[in-house]
């Protein structure tokens, strides 16, 4: 990994000091995409009563060597999971065949795109980022979580955001984006802006395309309209896919794509299993393929999955926890909470 020296660092790192990227190891190349293949049984998780609250611990110093290069994340707005059952989708299909994936991952409540995407880059509850509202409103401030972005940025990696709702600024600290993209259009208009800023490197890139949910709130959750926009969103993924291969970085890029929240009629944030089921796909070095997850998964394992896979060291007060069952290593499955025990709505 290219890093740089950090510029100013804000107060909320001196809760995660020592964060940072060790020496990269040679990366395991990432098996091609294939074509669709068969995708596992829709099983909705169930509400638990959830444990307390940890309070925030001094942190470890001690970090290992990363497993990839860069994190891409991409996340596809109201993407509810059963959907890859009813539509065709060959470039997600493919990405789980070639990885990990569960498509009875768990999105928080009340599921909304804003609260829910600050949850994913801070693997952090509602309660802890403070994110809890769904517009633009700068003067109520931004997260206030530590970030993926923090950990990322004061390492000295570029962190870039490609986004379709310009809202999304709030879920990270001022100055820890190095790129703040908003892209008022298609689904593969903000995938060609994410494309362009891959010439340039990057260590964590967050790219989030729109235009499912925006379709779902007019047109109903699975209707003609919003599967013929999933169709296209999938097109927009193999799209940042091409990307990266025509720049030389998908033998070294970690891959996760998941979703804010899902929908039914013309809304969602429910917590009916379509408005909280997502898909959590994962491919890229080291993971295993064509893997079914059986723990339970939560949006926010995706911050602390990805900190996990560049070797950074994970904040103690972080909720979500490193899939790490993904690139084979044993987990006791009975001790994992359900995906939505840490954060009651």
């Amino acid at each position: 990994m290219r890093l740089k020296h950090a510029g100013r660092v804000s107060l909320i790192l001196l809760l995660c000091a020592g964060c940072i990227i060790a020496p990269a190891a040679p990366a395991a190349p990432m098996t091609p995409l294939p074509s669709a293949a068969p995708l596992a049984t829709f099983i909705p998780l169930p509400s638990l009563t959830p444990p307390p609250t940890p309070s925030p611990s001094p942190q470890p110093t001690i970090t290992r060597a990363p497993l990839a290069a860069r994190v891409l994340i991409i996340t596809i707005d109201g993407l509810r999971a059963d959907a890859l059952y009813r539509v065709s989708m060959p470039v997600l299909a493919g990405l789980m065949q070639s990885g990990a994936s569960s498509l009875s991952a768990q999105t928080l409540l009340p599921s909304a795109t804003l609260m829910a995407h600050a949850s994913i880059i801070s693997a952090s509850c509602m309660a802890k980022h403070a994110i809890t509202w769904n517009d633009y409103r700068p003067e109520l401030g931004e997260t206030h979580a530590v970030t993926l972005f923090d950990l990322v940025h004061a390492a000295g990696g570029r962190t870039v955001m490609v986004v379709g709702k310009e809202k999304l600024i709030q879920i990270v600290h001022h100055g820890t984006a190095d790129v703040f993209a908003y892209v008022a259009g298609h689904d593969r208009d903000v995938a060609a802006r994410a494309v362009s800023e891959m010439s340039q490197g990057f260590e964590a890139m967050l790219v989030h395309l729109p235009v499912v949910d925006g379709v779902g709130h007019t047109f109903g959750w699975m209707s003609p309209q919003q599967i013929s926009v999933i169709e296209r969103a999938d097109a927009a993924v193999g799209t940042l896919l091409e990307g990266l291969a025509a720049n030389g970085l998908s033998q070294s890029t970690l891959i996760i794509l998941t979703a804010d929240h899902g929908g039914h009629a013309f809304t969602h944030g429910s917590d009916a299993p379509e408005d909280t089921t997502v898909p959590w796909i994962m491919a890229g070095p080291g993971v295993l393929p064509a893997l079914r997850l059986a723990s339970p998964i939560s949006v926010m394992d995706t911050g602390a999955t990805a900190a996990w896979a560049l070797g950074l060291v994970r904040p103690l007060e972080w909720d979500g926890r490193a899939v790490e069952e993904a690139f084979g290593i044993p987990l006791d499955i009975g001790a994992i909470p359900v995906a939505n025990a840490l954060c009651p709505p």
